[in-house]
C-alpha cells in the first residue's frame, strides 16, 4: 500500500496522497474499511485524471 500511495503521490501530486502515504509510513493509516470507503467515493479527488 505504501508503494501505491507514492506511485499515486508521484504521479498526481495529490497532497491528501501524500498525507496518506506518511500516515502509513508512520503506522497510523486509517482502518481497512474506512480507506476503502474512502477510495471508492466518487467524489475522491484524483488529480490528473481525465475521461
Amino acid at each position: 500500500m505504501l508503494d501505491f500511495t507514492w506511485k499515486v503521490f508521484s504521479e498526481t501530486g495529490s497532497v491528501e496522497m501524500y498525507l496518506l502515504y506518511k500516515e502509513i509510513e508512520q503506522g497510523r493509516s486509517y482502518p481497512p474499511f474506512e480507506q476503502e470507503q474512502q477510495l471508492a467515493d466518487p467524489d475522491f479527488p484524483v488529480a490528473g485524471v481525465t475521461n
